[in-house]
């Protein structure tokens, strides 16, 4: 699967770059054609920093913004992004004017659940969501329904790459665009043209990366 990767750079910084592998690969809620490896985004400082600073731009001063809440194994990017925030004056509620960066916990098929010593992160809190990739948004929409639940209101979404541009009436502000790979598709599990093709899975993959078949 290596062999076939292709770099694509960000439009808005030459450093962000994402790694795509095209063939046939399944997700929780979805079969992909393409899948974005962002692990070294996700996890060496020097580039979670740079992806954090260009979501960061997308933000007005009015904006307010009390927690962070990452999915995909994005606390990285995450905890830059609340540094970024916090330096271009982003209004934070908290009782120390600082902004919180948690992770929920996923139980069962696609459940989103934030445990008792994190719900004061979330209760009253004006929430931003990260995640690493959105191609149905059936993630977001769980974990969207969980903070409401909890109290909480969404203040804004963001992501690494996004095949929608708003979900819930909410604009989705993403480094990476469905025309930046104009050849990706998404397709429910069970009206997957590339299944109906008889094209092998190459991996299976979520958010924390893939295991090939």
């Amino acid at each position: 699967m290596e062999s076939r990767v292709e770099k694509i750079l960000a439009k808005q910084d030459k450093r962000i770059e994402l790694k795509v592998y095209r063939g046939h690969f399944a997700t929780p809620n979805s079969h992909i054609s393409h899948y974005f490896d962002m692990t070294t985004m996700k996890s060496r400082a020097s580039e979670a920093r740079v992806a954090a600073y260009v979501l960061s731009q997308r933000y007005s001063h009015s904006t307010v913004v009390d927690t962070i809440v990452c999915l995909d194994g994005t606390q990285i990017i995450g905890a830059y992004l609340a540094e970024e925030l916090m330096h271009t004056g982003i209004m934070s509620m908290n009782r120390h004017n600082t902004i919180y960066v948690t992770a929920p916990e996923l139980i069962g098929s696609g459940h989103v659940i934030f445990r008792d010593n994190c719900r004061s992160m979330i209760e009253h809190k004006n929430v931003l969501l990260l995640t690493a990739s959105a191609s149905t948004g059936q993630l977001l929409r769980n974990c969207i329904d969980s903070v409401h639940y909890y109290g909480g209101k969404i203040a804004g979404i963001s992501s690494i790459f996004s095949k929608i541009s708003e979900l819930n009436g909410i604009q989705i502000n993403t480094i990476f665009r469905q025309e930046d790979v104009p050849a990706y598709k998404s397709y429910a599990p069970g009206d997957c043209e590339l299944c109906r093709n008889k094209v092998k899975l190459d991996a299976l993959i979520n958010g924390y990366g893939h295991s090939r078949l």
